[in-house]
């Protein structure tokens, strides 16, 4: 039997004798002696083998090589002073075989080095069709322990300090309207019926309140058919979270005390509070984003009001034509941001017209506060206009102003944009820092212009907030985001407790009555049977064990992730399947594929 892990070995295992097994990391032969560097997903212990101490076994330990599967019994010695080894947790100790079997050796070519010491850049999708070698290698199987750590946290938190009850939902379930396209699921028993797969657990866990279980929560399997980025995956994992009873701040405060308790227990970090917030409003005004990043300063100024009559007509008109101008200041930029990075084919011009900007206007800042600028800006603003301009954005003499003008959510997406970009390339950004921001008051609804109609901005059971119940379209609503280091982590909301005010949101995202009935009439059914007024939240887990791993992508924290067009390289998922299959089902494919032009 297995006595220890190789990563958990100490100078206090000195003179015990313990059995291991794993993969040899690599091997070494030293003038006869050889080195071998066990591994298994603990860490990496070093095996001696001694052809004057360990005879019986020294042939064996030749015969080793780079991932052969073995078992080692052996003696726990301290290693030389001059072997000592600082970079590994076990770098103080090694173990004399006694005996070393092998339990299965490697029949082919490695497509990649595994070491711990290996280096090289090993391209994706090779990974992904290897998964199960690529998740023996150090980094891999450092994010798998780190998500496990995670996962423990949150269940030690919600069970041991607030009483939380774990309750699975189920994975069949009906398709419902919002959101994006669902997953579904043909049903042999029921004939031309389906089911989806879940987007989230919103309907069920509701429902749990309802049922009394006041506090729920579940790590959560969460299916969406849309297309895909970095952070996106067709099936992903929430913290799925429900309470009754508490208020909006009681939520924030718990949540803020989960996200502490993750931070100290994982990553040894004690992480202050409370967090900060802004409202949505407050967000887009200065950030330009409901997803700010604030671990540096640059913000954006609206001086829509100062150039609105000016005689640069690119100003004046986006404000005749309701949209808005406003200025991201840099200071020191003229020193460090060019004029051919700004102007068309610039790198930072491309950043702003990627997301629907017509280009950058700009002015830099000389000395005795003289506007510089190429074009017809300086030229077309009166003098009281440009001392209100340097007034309100704070310039200084050095500094450049890079200007957004257009509707307002190209300018907040091209100015935020570029704030990110240039803050990197400024080295503002701390990737040391932590910082974690609640954005608040989001507005209800959104309008869906290709469908002509509003629709949820998060979801139609978010609660409005009770000032804003005579008018449901310009509404606030109850929610609450949080954000970290600029990306959204985890959301949500009051939920609506009152049959009618569900019934009124429906009504406004243009849900007819016998649709309302349809989709939603056991919901409304529960509300009449005494639901307490509830909330809760949802967290991107994948999201979350990712930025505390450090990676780009949430395919490098998940065990078996699918690439970004939805398909699974290991197992070649999906697949057709046979026609039996379908005729169980009472499916037929009409796909056709596009015919080749020889």
């Amino acid at each position: 039997m297995r006595t220890h892990y190789c990563g958990d070995l100490r100078a206090t295992d000195i003179d015990k004798t313990v059995t291991l097994f794993g993969w040899v990391d690599r091997r070494r032969d030293h003038g006869g002696v050889i080195f071998i560097d066990l591994r298994d997903r603990t860490g990496i212990i070093q095996i001696v083998s001694d052809p004057q101490r360990t005879p019986d076994f020294y042939p064996d330990a030749e015969s080793l090589r780079n991932e052969y599967v073995v078992k080692i019994v052996g003696c726990v010695s301290r290693r030389p002073l001059e072997s000592l080894n600082s970079k590994l947790s076990t770098g103080e100790v090694e173990i004399y075989a006694d005996t070393i079997e092998l339990l299965n050796r490697v029949d082919k070519q490695l497509p990649f080095m595994i070491s711990s010491l290996e280096t090289e850049s090993v391209r994706e999708d090779v990974r992904l069709k290897y998964r199960y070698l690529d998740l023996r290698r150090d980094r891999m199987a450092k994010n798998l322990q780190l998500r496990h750590k995670v996962i423990k946290a949150i269940r030690r938190y919600l069970e041991d300090k607030r009483q939380f009850m774990e309750i699975e939902t189920p994975i069949l379930t009906r398709s419902t309207p919002e959101g994006a396209r669902d997953y579904l699921v043909p049903s042999r028993v029921n004939p031309s019926q389906w089911y989806a797969l879940p987007q989230s657990p919103q309907l069920f866990k509701q429902l749990l309140m309802v049922s009394g279980c006041d506090r729920y929560y579940q790590i959560a399997r969460c299916f969406r058919d849309e297309d895909l980025r970095a952070d996106r995956q067709p099936e992903f994992t929430q913290l799925d979270m429900e309470m009754s009873f508490m208020s909006e701040e009681e939520i924030l405060d718990l949540n803020e005390e989960l996200i502490c308790y993750i931070f100290e227990t994982v990553k040894n970090l004690k992480i202050s509070r409370p967090f900060p917030r802004l409202t949505y409003t407050e967000a887009l005004e200065k950030y330009g984003t409901d997803r700010p990043d604030t671990r540096f300063n640059l913000t954006l100024v609206d001086v829509s009001d100062i150039v609105k009559d000016s005689g640069f007509k690119v100003f004046a008109e986006a404000v005749k034509n309701g949209g808005k101008v406003k200025v991201l200041p840099i200071p020191g930029g003229n020193e460090t941001i060019s004029n051919v990075s700004i102007k068309p084919g610039g790198d930072l011009f491309k950043k702003a017209t990627d997301v629907g900007a017509k280009g950058i206007a700009f002015i830099r800042i000389k000395n005795n506060n003289k506007l510089d600028t190429i074009g017809a800006i300086k030229d077309n603003l009166s003098q009281q206009q440009k001392t209100e301009l340097l007034a309100r954005t704070q310039a200084k003499p050095g500094d450049l102003l890079l200007f957004g003008a257009g509707e307002t959510d190209i300018v907040n997406s091209s100015l935020s944009r570029l704030r990110l970009v240039i803050g990197e390339q400024l080295g503002l950004i701390d990737h040391e820092q932590v910082n974690l921001l609640w954005i608040t008051e989001f507005p209800m609804f959104e309008w869906n212009a290709n469908e002509n109609r509003l629709e949820a901005l998060h979801h139609p059971f978010t609660a409005p907030n009770p000032e804003d119940l005579d008018n449901l379209t310009t509404a606030r609503a109850q929610a609450y985001d949080l954000v970290y280091n600029g990306v959204e982590i985890g959301g949500g909301s009051l939920r609506i407790h009152q049959k009618e005010i569900q019934k009124k949101v429906f009504a406004t995202i243009g849900l007819s009555k016998s649709e309302i009935s349809d989709k939603f009439g056991f919901l409304l059914e529960a509300f009449e049977y005494g639901t307490p007024p509830h909330g809760g939240i949802a967290y991107g887990l994948d999201r979350l064990v990712m930025l505390l791993a450090r990676e780009d992508s949430i395919r490098d924290v998940i065990a078996f992730p699918k690439t970004q067009q939805a398909s699974c390289l290991l197992t070649q998922a999906p697949a057709t399947v046979d026609e039996k299959q379908l005729k169980e089902l009472q499916v037929k494919s009409i796909y056709q594929p596009e015919s080749k032009i020889e």
